[in-house]
């Protein structure tokens, strides 16, 4: 079955949304896409429906609805089509849904589908366009037929035609991108968007094997982390003329249609600096969503976290939800993110890894939104992947993030709040080796930016990162895991409440003889609930790998000790701090730091606008 092309539509229509179908190895949940009712069946691999009498198709569905209100938000909407191809009689019933009300059915019609052209049905007359919201549609077939696609189309001509160079950043991944660029160049093959598209794959570890060819271009890159690699991705995408640079993970985990959706956007969006952000999924569960875009205050606070895609009044309120303007402090995360390098005045600061993304969005002006369908379908579940070295990153990008960027500047006592949530909570777990970690991770943030310049490679941090790691590591387990040994219920409120105010046990005598002894999952590491009253936990990884920490009041003492040093030194010399981390910031976050950095020539002095701008400006956020 051929792709629909903007051909295949007059030429006074242009395409907003085609249609989504499953994929095997992405998403193969029926009903994020279609709803089938009595005798329908869906055939993906020939991306057709076939029906028989008295069938029934909804599309109120998490993938191939359509929000009205993000597009007349964003775009400026006011002329919509939809489009049906395939072959049969069938009833249309299409919907229109806003927040607080009843839906509204906004037309009945009796439909013939032909196979030599897709039907065209003119919704602009019919919408109620000061309601906004979402439009939904169902199909009834009154015999045998079939559907091969839906579109969503308007005659609202596109404000630019965007240039997009993907820019997929790998370490190591070598079966994962590659299955990537195959996947990519699939697409290219037959898009009608094939001229706008260039993916670029920067390759860290040298080891990807990736053979050139019209759209792909592979990039060795020297290990710099994931920041490294992106920075590398922007330089080369703007000297090959790109408008617009998308950030994608190595193993692109998306629909490729999902490339025409925010093509579409770019190219229609009333502003210049629009950015396109992709939701995550949970590992587990692919119809679970982790994030639909993010706030950052204080620590990350993913929006939509939890809808249940396939539950319409879930998804609709997420929907409604993500539409209109967006705080400031709102970011996306590099899974799937695309901007215009325009507005991109700001370059990734060199974190290597974990927080780069947050500072990206948050120190530029992009006027960011998510669009249905637009997910990333991947392991999401950052609970499993906690570490010792995760925690480190996390806290040093929580911490200079705030410091250096004025749109999300916090005050003193708030920003002491962000490492003691972080120590107090590995205190209590008895975890002191990643207690050691983060008093190393809050000294490098109150070392400045000169640091992160001289260690952008992380070489010496790892190193000394992994001298740390002891006990916190996995190892094969000798024997048959240990029980749970149980004295005091940790979900009693007086217990809860006893080891809140002596520390987890920190404060009374003999804790590490009396404690509970706890095993748990490693992927309930964070979770606090499940470690009061416990002197020993044991993480199991489900691999046949363990390691045990133990209660020690005498290692504890140690590093609260240091930890009260360093917040000292963050409260006495804060302005200091603050300016020095100003001043850095935009020293680095710019494309002459990562052309040096990088081994590239010199940009024109003109590309560089960083250095004419002063440190303490705060960047304009839209909305």
């Amino acid at each position: 079955m051929s792709l629909p092309t903007q051909s295949d539509y007059p030429p006074s229509l242009h395409l907003l949304q085609g249609m989504l179908w499953p994929e095997p190895g992405i998403s193969s949940e029926p009903a994020l896409y279609v709803r089938l009712v009595g005798p329908a069946g869906l055939v993906a691999s020939r991306r057709r429906i076939q029906v028989g009498a008295g069938a029934g198709l909804g599309f109120d569905t998490a993938f191939n609805l359509f929000n009205l209100g993000k597009w007349q938000h964003g775009a400026g909407l006011s002329d919509l089509s939809l489009s049906l191809r395939g072959q049969g009689e069938f009833a249309l019933v299409v919907r229109q849904h806003a927040p607080h009300r009843s839906d509204e059915t906004i037309l009945t019609e009796i439909v013939t589908l032909t196979e030599d052209q897709p039907l065209i049905v003119d919704l602009t007359d019919h919408i109620q366009h000061a309601l906004g919201g979402i439009l939904t549609f169902w199909l009834t077939s009154f015999g045998t037929g079939h559907l091969d696609d839906i579109a969503w189309l308007t005659r609202q001509a596109p404000r630019r035609q965007p240039q997009i160079a993907l820019s997929i950043t790998t370490f190591r991944r070598e079966e994962a991108v590659q299955a990537s660029v195959r996947r990519f160049r699939d697409y290219v093959a037959t898009s009608p968007l094939a001229a706008h598209l260039h993916l670029q794959v920067v390759d860290n570890g040298q080891s990807a094997g990736i053979e050139p060819c019209a759209h792909v271009t592979p990039i060795p890159n020297e290990n710099l982390g994931g920041a490294g690699g992106f920075a590398r991705g922007l330089i080369e995408a703007e000297a090959r003329g790109a408008t617009h640079v998308l950030f994608m993970d190595d193993d692109a985990s998306v629909h490729m249609d999902a490339l025409q959706r925010t093509w579409a956007w770019l190219a229609h969006a009333q502003a210049d600096n629009a950015a396109v952000a992709g939701a995550l999924t949970n590992a587990q569960f692919k119809h679970v969503i982790w994030e639909n875009g993010a706030i950052f205050r204080i620590y990350c606070q993913p929006q939509g976290l939890g809808t249940d895609l396939i539950n319409f009044h879930q998804v609709a309120a997420m929907e409604f939800a993500s539409t209109g303007d967006k705080p400031g402090n709102y970011y996306g995360g590099w899974w799937y993110f695309a901007f215009p390098i325009a507005a991109t005045r700001f370059r990734p600061f060199p974190y290597f890894v974990r927080g780069d993304d947050v500072g990206f969005s948050l120190a530029n002006d992009f006027s960011i939104t998510t669009l249905p369908g637009v997910v990333s379908f991947q392991d999401a579940n950052f609970a499993d992947k906690e570490s010792l070295n995760t925690l480190y990153l996390d806290l040093r990008s929580h911490m200079a993030n705030h410091i250096a960027i004025p749109a999300v500047e916090i005050p003193r006592t708030t920003l002491a709040s962000i490492p003691l949530r972080f120590f107090a909570r590995s205190m209590l777990q008895c975890h002191y080796e990643t207690m050691e970690a983060l008093n190393l991770s809050f000294e490098d943030v109150m070392r400045g930016p000169d640091f992160f310049e001289k260690n952008a490679d992380m070489a010496a941090r790892r190193a000394d990162l992994a001298r740390i790691r002891d006990v916190e590591a996995f190892r094969p387990l000798a024997g048959p895991p240990p029980a749970d040994h149980i004295r005091w219920n940790p979900h009693s409120p007086l217990v809860r409440l006893v080891m809140k105010l002596t520390l987890n046990g920190h404060l009374i005598p003999f804790w590490h003889r009396i404690g509970n002894r706890r095993v748990l999952p490693a992927g309930r590491r964070g979770e606090i609930r499940q470690t009061w009253a416990a002197a020993q936990v044991t993480y199991l990884d489900g691999k046949g790998n363990a390691f045990t920490v133990h209660h020690s009041k005498r290692k504890a003492a140690r590093q609260l000790w240091r930890m009260t040093r360093n917040m000292w030194h963050l409260w006495r010399h804060h302005d200091a701090i603050r300016a020095d981390w100003r001043e850095g910031y935009r020293r680095l976050a710019s494309d002459a730091f990562w052309r040096r950095r990088l081994g590239l020539d010199a940009a024109p002095e003109a590309a560089d606008q960083n250095a004419a701008r002063p440190a303490d400006q705060p960047v304009a956020k839209a909305g």
